[in-house]
């Protein structure tokens, strides 16, 4: 029975210390009376101790019945109608959540993926998609979070995007309905907005069991939705763990005004809306069509879907997790968001991993899935498990091999400047702190990208003109995002750039051009969590896919010259006239071994990463004109090279192989 404050003081006063003795045992007594939860599976009740009344407990245990839980679907209304039919839209919302504390009166956490490819395409490793029951209610929720979180006291939510699988709308690719799919559920967890038992009927449906305090996960597009609710300032969402995500829309179609892929985001939509979507949602199609011209122009559609300036309004934390050779969603994306949240002095926490387009939980599983615990514990459960007072980056130096950093970039980072500059042949040049003088030049052939430049490094190719210091004398770090300003003159009205900056010298990385991005998939398989017979908690193992070569592109960038005056807007260009534009090369964390050379690397057509120019131009490079800015770590004076080294010449690197096209779909199969 909970134990009353008495109305008389003692008689003789008691020490501070026996008062917090005293008031300690009271409170524990209090809140295990009112908040322990009922048994679990195979477990026999529990009460809280008194460490973890005192806010010391370390992590959440899995302690509720997972097959006892409850699993139930609600439509939330996002007051949006988008598919213009008279009534705003629903989205629906799987829930499943452990009995126990809601039968004891106690409110809980809530994480929630919100996606687009619960039915069209499925998530992770393999593909798994939501399944139902005869009475529609769900069965199987894809991934892990359900099965490993569930039991240790939280709630998980699978919302399906308006336009996808059972809801509403239309699907607008990173657009306000997009966002508010998910906003509108975090309002409804908090008692903000309304939600349903049915898709069109009028019964509603209470969030009374949580606390509203909302956890938002995802890969690719459903990270992505997270930056962008985030990015609202909505109350109620307490942190966000975007893993390679999307944090400008524009970015992902287009660098500078150079398109990325053949198509925009109407073909993106057509693959994952709902067989009822695509019969009502014609008139969306035409507007993302319309608003996202192949030209590369800037639109207010790109506005609308660049969640970067909107980093100030954003209260929830942010774990970040980002390959750093993911040529799908390129690194830009997490270098430009992180940079704006650090100024706008968010709470953040970072990965960067080796592997392509991957999940954390296929390339370093067992430590993902402790360190996502131990984050939503701290960020949901406000656990004092110093997980917040911990390094705040994590990077992966070669398969399997991490290092840490207190912050990110490391403190002594600083830009600086190196020149490419004319060598003993033609397009074969050097690179180094002093300006260069004269010029090279170079053809653009669309049949090549930066594999064949930096195999033939060394070589004089017309194809490219490539710069490299001489060996390090020392290990050479490159943190953060790079930028390279050119002077070049073209010969024809249109043309296209590439940069990128390479580590010349033998190494062991992950095969990240492979299909599986650095990963293979192993037929045995390891469980995290509590299973279902309709929702196995069992996962195929994966171990590192490895290649062995003699260089390693790193960073890269690109634009389209008709951009020289303006990032958003292009134009013909005169030939015979130089332009000067600046390329932002994509952040990345990587370190040039002692013995190896940094080499930047101009081009033109990147293939199968951007689309070549309507043209086919000859580009004259202005080397006096021209200079990258890197972030070293240590500055200026890291860069140490070994004075008189001899230079390998005319000889042929092997490295991966070159990137396979992609289609513009931010997911894939190891979505």
């Amino acid at each position: 029975m909970p134990i009353r404050a008495r109305r008389t003081r003692p008689k003789t006063p008691l020490s501070p210390a026996l008062w917090r003795t005293l008031l300690t045992a009271a409170l524990a007594a209090l809140l295990a009376t009112l908040l322990a939860p009922g048994g679990a599976a195979h477990s026999a009740p529990r009460t809280p101790d008194a460490e973890e009344m005192a806010g010391r407990v370390k992590e959440s245990k899995p302690i509720y019945s997972y097959t006892d839980a409850i699993r139930e679907s609600v439509w939330v209304d996002i007051r949006i109608d988008g598919d213009a039919d008279g009534r705003t839209d629903r989205v629906a919302v799987d829930i499943v959540r452990p009995r126990e504390p809601a039968a004891e009166g106690r409110k809980i956490p809530v994480i929630m993926d919100a996606s687009p490819y619960y039915s069209c395409c499925g998530r992770g490793n393999e593909s798994q998609k939501k399944t139902y029951d005869a009475n529609g209610d769900p069965v199987r929720f894809p991934l892990y979070y359900d099965n490993y979180f569930v039991p240790r006291g939280y709630a998980y939510a699978a919302v399906d995007l308006a336009g996808t699988n059972r809801s509403d709308g239309c699907v607008d690719v990173g657009g306000r309905s997009d966002v508010q799919s998910a906003k509108a559920v975090v309002d409804w967890l908090n008692g903000r907005a309304r939600g349903y038992t049915t898709r069109t009927g009028d019964r509603r449906a209470d969030a009374g069991w949580t606390n509203g305090r909302t956890g938002m996960i995802g890969k690719s597009y459903d990270g992505t939705v997270a930056n962008g609710v985030a990015a609202t300032g909505v109350e109620g969402l307490r942190t966000i763990v975007p893993i390679g995500a999307i944090s400008s829309w524009y970015d992902y179609y287009f660098a500078k005004g150079a398109p990325l892929y053949n198509s925009g985001p109407d073909g993106l939509a057509r693959g994952i809306e709902s067989p009822e979507a695509a019969a009502r949602c014609g008139h969306v199609k035409q507007q993302l069509v319309t608003g996202a011209p192949r030209s590369g122009d800037w639109t207010p559609l790109w506005t609308e879907r660049d969640h970067v300036p909107d980093a100030r309004k954003v209260r929830a934390s942010v774990f970040l997790v980002h390959g750093l050779q993911d040529l799908n969603v390129r690194t830009k994306h997490f270098g430009q968001w992180w940079d704006a949240l650090a100024e706008a002095g968010v709470e953040r926490k970072i990965w960067l991993s080796q592997a392509g387009h991957v999940d954390p939980f296929d390339f370093r599983r067992a430590h993902w899935v402790r360190t996502l615990h131990r984050w939503f514990d701290h960020e949901l459960l406000g656990y004092r498990n110093g997980i917040d007072r911990e390094p705040m980056a994590d990077v992966e130096r070669a398969p399997d091999r991490w290092t840490t950093d207190r912050v990110w970039p490391p403190r002594g980072t600083s830009t600086t400047a190196l020149h490419p500059a004319k060598g003993t042949a033609p397009g074969v040049g050097t690179l180094g702190p002093r300006p260069g003088r004269g010029t090279e030049t170079f053809t653009d052939d669309r049949r090549l990208g930066e594999a064949d430049w930096a195999s033939a490094i060394d070589t004089s190719t017309p194809a490219k003109n490539g710069f490299t210091t001489r060996p390090l004398a020392r290990d050479l770090r490159i943190s953060g995002s790079s930028q390279i300003r050119v002077t070049v003159t073209p010969t024809t009205r249109t043309a296209h750039l590439t940069a990128v900056l390479a580590d010349i010298g033998p190494g062991t990385i992950r095969d990240y051009t492979h299909d599986d991005e650095g990963i293979d998939t192993l037929p045995d398989r390891s469980c995290w969590g509590r299973s279902t017979p309709g929702d196995s908690s069992c996962f195929k193992n994966t171990r590192a896919r490895t290649a062995n070569v003699d260089y390693t592109v790193f960073s890269r960038g690109w634009a389209d010259l008709g951009n020289h005056a303006s990032d958003q807007h292009g134009g013909p260009l005169t030939p015979g006239k130089p332009y000067t534009i600046t390329l932002d090369l994509a952040a990345s964390d990587h370190v040039v071994p002692k013995g190896h050379r940094l080499a930047l690397i101009v081009g033109g057509t990147d293939r199968n990463l951007i689309v070549p120019p309507a043209d086919t131009p000859t580009l004259t490079v202005d080397l006096a004109r021209t200079v990258a800015r890197v972030p070293l770590v240590g500055g200026a004076k890291a860069l140490a090279t070994v004075p008189h080294a001899v230079v390998p010449r005319e000889s042929r690197l092997d490295g991966v192989a070159p990137p396979r096209r992609i289609s513009p779909v931010p997911g894939g199969r190891t979505s």
